[in-house]
Parts: C-alpha cells; sequence; structure tokens
C-alpha cells in the first residue's frame, strides 16, 4: 500500500481525510456535489497511515447518511478491473466497511453491494465478515454456493477452503453453512472445519521455537537465526532468557550486551533492563554508538520500558542529547518524570514536531506527558498538531492533553471532537464541550440514541444529559 496524499488541513478534502469533526460540519455547508466528490474520494482511497489504530468508518458512513450519498462510485470502484489485478485488502478494505455501517442502519443498497461482493468480488472474505454482523440467515445462506464454488474439489481447494474456515473473523457464515440442509455444502464445509482445526493441533505439538533445558547460548543463538531469516526475534528471546538464566550466567549475558552479534546483543539489553540490572543503563548508552540500527533501536527500546528510579534519574541527563537516546529520554520523562521534568518534555515535544513534523510516530508519548503534567505553555504546540497531523489517533491524543491544558478547548475544539472520527475522541469532547452552542445539545442527544456509537461515549452524553434529554 502507497502512502496517501493528504491534502491541507484548510481544504475540505483535507479535513475530511483526517476524519475532523470540522470536515462533517464543512460538508454540510458545501456544495452537496462538492461533499459528496471529496467523501468518495477518501472511501475509495483510504487516507489512514495506519488502519489498525485509526477509524474512519462510521465517520464516512454517517455523513453518507447525512449527504444522501448514492453508492455508484464505490460500486464501481469495487467492481473495476483493478480488484482482479491488486489483491491487497487495503483496496477496498475501508469501502466495505463502510458499507457495513450503511447496511447496519438500514441502507438496502449497500447491504446488496456487500452480497455482491462477497460473491464476486476479491476481498470476498471481508464482505463476508462484515455481512456475518449484518446480515439476516437467509442472506448469508444465500451465498454459501458463491463462496464454495472459489475452492476447486481438488486437495490444494480443499486445503484452501480448510484454511478459510479456520483464519475466518468472523464464524457465523460458516456455522451455518455447515448445518445447510443441502448436504454438498454442510459436508464440505464440515470437512474443512475439521481439516482446519486438525492443522491448529498439529501445529501446537510441533512447536519451533526454545524448549525447556536450553542454553544461554542456546536461546542467543535462535536470536541470531531469526535475525538472519528475517524475523526480530530478541523479545521473546529474552523473555526465553528469564526460564533459563540463573546468576551464574550474568557475566556472559554482560558480555553479550557489550560485544555480541546483533541477535545476542539484543536479546540481552532487554533482558537486562527488565532485570534492572545496574549494568543496563551503561550497556544501553555504549549501545546506541554500534553500527548495527537493529542494537540501537533494541536499546532506546529497553530503556524506554525501564521503570526504576535509576533510569528516571539518567533521562534526566541524558535530555539534552542530540541523539536517539536523548529522544527517548525525553519520553521516559514524559511517561514517568514529575513537574521539575516539564521544561524538559516540552522541549522534546517542540524538538520533534521542529525536526520530524506533526506525523512523527514518536510524538504521542510526548503530547500525553504534556497533559499529565499539566504543561499549560504547551497548548499552542498541541493546537498545531491537532490541526495538521494526518493521524486521528495522535490528534484524539492532542485533545485530550488540550482539556488539561488549554482553558480554550471547551469552547473551541472540543465542539467540533463531538463529530470526530475517533471514538474516545467524541467521549473527551462529550465530557467538555460547552453546552452554549445549539450543535453541541443536537450532536450530544444524536450520539446517545446512535446503536452504532461505543458505549464509552454515550455513557459520557448521558453525564451531560438530564432525564428530560436536555443537556445540563
Amino acid at each position: 500500500m502507497f502512502d496517501p496524499v493528504i491534502a491541507p488541513s484548510g481544504t475540505l478534502l483535507g479535513l475530511l481525510q483526517r476524519g475532523r469533526g470540522d470536515g462533517t460540519l464543512h460538508a454540510l455547508t458545501a456544495p452537496r456535489a462538492e461533499a459528496l466528490a471529496a467523501l468518495n474520494h477518501c472511501v475509495l482511497h483510504d487516507p489512514r497511515h495506519d488502519w489498525q489504530v485509526e477509524n474512519r468508518s462510521l465517520y464516512y458512513a454517517r455523513l453518507f447518511l447525512d449527504l444522501r450519498g448514492e453508492l455508484d462510485e464505490i460500486e464501481r470502484h469495487l467492481f473495476a478491473p483493478d480488484d482482479v489485478l491488486e489483491t491487497d485488502e487495503s483496496r477496498t478494505g475501508l469501502a466495505l466497511t463502510v458499507l457495513g455501517h450503511l447496511a447496519s442502519y438500514g441502507r438496502r443498497d449497500a447491504l446488496e453491494l456487500l452480497r455482491r461482493y462477497a460473491a464476486y468480488g476479491t476481498n470476498w472474505a471481508w464482505a463476508l465478515d462484515e455481512l456475518a454482523l449484518r446480515d439476516d440467515d437467509a442472506g448469508l445462506r444465500g451465498l454459501a454456493v458463491a463462496v464454495l464454488a472459489r475452492f476447486p474439489s481438488t486437495p490444494e481447494g480443499d486445503a484452501e477452503l480448510a484454511a478459510a474456515v479456520r483464519d475466518a473473523f468472523e464464524p457465523r457464515p460458516w456455522r451455518l453453512w455447515a448445518d445447510d440442509p443441502r448436504e454438498a455444502i454442510a459436508s464440505r464445509v464440515r470437512a474443512a472445519g475439521e481439516r482446519g482445526s486438525f492443522d491448529r493441533w498439529q501445529r501446537q505439538l510441533t512447536p519451533t521455537g526454545p524448549r525447556p533445558g536450553w542454553s544461554v547460548q542456546a536461546v542467543f543463538d535462535w536470536a541470531q537465526q531469526g535475525i538472519e531469516r528475517g524475523a526480530l526475534l530478541h523479545v521473546p528471546a529474552a523473555r526465553c532468557l528469564t526460564a533459563v538464566a540463573g546468576p551464574d550466567d550474568r557475566p556472559a549475558i554482560v558480555e553479550a550486551a557489550r560485544s555480541g552479534n546483533d541477535g545476542a546483543r539484543c536479546t540481552a539489553l532487554r533482558y537486562l533492563a527488565a532485570a534492572q540490572d545496574p549494568a543496563a543503563l551503561d550497556l544501553i548508552e555504549a549501545a546506541v554508538d554500534s553500527p548495527s540500527r537493529l542494537v540501537v533501536d533494541a536499546a532506546v527500546d529497553a530503556f524506554e520500558r525501564m521503570c526504576s528510579v535509576a533510569a528516571v534519574e539518567r533521562a534526566r541527563r541524558w535530555a539534552g542529547r542530540p541523539d536517539v537516546l536523548g529522544a527517548a529520554a525525553g519520553r521516559m520523562l514524559a511517561c514517568r518524570g514529575g513537574t521539575e521534568d516539564s521544561h524538559l518534555v516540552l522541549a522534546a515535544l517542540r524538538e520533534t514536531v521542529r525536526g520530524d513534523g506533526p506525523d512523527a510516530p514518536t510524538l504521542g508519548t510526548l503530547v500525553d506527558g504534556t497533559g499529565r503534567l499539566g504543561i499549560v505553555c504547551a497548548a499552542p504546540v498541541l493546537r498545531h498538531l491537532y490541526r495538521e497531523t494526518a493521524s486521528s489517533h495522535l490528534r484524539g491524543r492532542a485533545a485530550r492533553a488540550l482539556a488539561a491544558t488549554d482553558p480554550s478547548f471547551a469552547a473551541g475544539f472540543a465542539v467540533e471532537c463531538l463529530w470526530d472520527c475517533e471514538e474516545s475522541t467524541r467521549e473527551v469532547a462529550a465530557r467538555h464541550a460547552e453546552t452554549g452552542d445549539v450543535r453541541v445539545v443536537e450532536q450530544l442527544r444524536r450520539l446517545a440514541s446512535d446503536p452504532a456509537e461505543e458505549a464509552e461515549v454515550q455513557t459520557a452524553v448521558r453525564s451531560r444529559i438530564g432525564p428530560d434529554a436536555s443537556a445540563v
């Protein structure tokens, strides 16, 4: 998947791509054709950098409802020739999830489109998962023949079918088909389910990782073999060391952390940091000068996970360093420092934004730290991040920090946050947004009655709305 191209934050497209509440508010006042064009662009070209932590589908589905949007563009996208040529789930996943939400809101055209794509589309498994949550039994049974036809009655086809049944995110359709009155369908699905269970049992009987009785050196060798195969195993290897290492093994582990190969060094550093070994901090400081990026990253990660007083004190010494260890020290103080460290955390936040921009992956920890420490003078930087970041996840963290540091938040950003794409951001807004704006009261009522809204958001809304449904 290519990195998405994000439009400027002041444009309608840029607001919708970011999932900001202002995107919805602007779209509802813009010409309908312009708003729908921007909305379709977002749905068909997923703007998220990390779909695992960023939400957009419910946000876009709600806007489709408000704009009474047609599904022609989504249909053309799903059944375009690219669906056969470009099989990555990222091409169609967001569109299918939006259709799923629209179906749950009663859009029959969305339900029918999901059914058709599950029968004939390349990313059929995703569509089937959406239908498993929204369709009735009759609709799912009607897909059995089309889905099973994807798997020829050959040993290879049966193996692929068993894997599909075993790995299904939502098992409901397969369970229905296993009890289908058509014996040809039911028997094949049951056989696939039994084979999938047998495959899982076989894997459990033949583990490939560490076993009881391994030596410290064997664990180091396993970690190095993983690097040679392209797999980073030093984290589980460090856990293995906890089980196999004794007091007499410490000199060998310390030496591995100082001069071992990459696998051994990463494993030893992680183990010693977790054990709060007195040599760990000096070894980490030495490791950041390693020519191996793996060792440097492992050392920094091990340091940031340390919880000891000694680690925090060392972070105060390292915070001014112009390298990765100095940056890690700033993040540690954001997590574990005291109010006396506020100036160091703020300096780290400003330096990261200045050097790496509003989408730097390490900003979240620093943003959380400004809120935790109540650094009021960080509000201008936090407002800049809120506006400019393309990450809705980071924007939500900025909103929470602003709620703790910015007196203008309740009457400002908190209002638009009620329409934000992230449920955690909507929850913050529901707790803080001033109700003098009539739009706030109306949106609180809508969130309270929307069955698709998260329970945490509705709990926050109800804390603001009295028994007579009036905001207080």
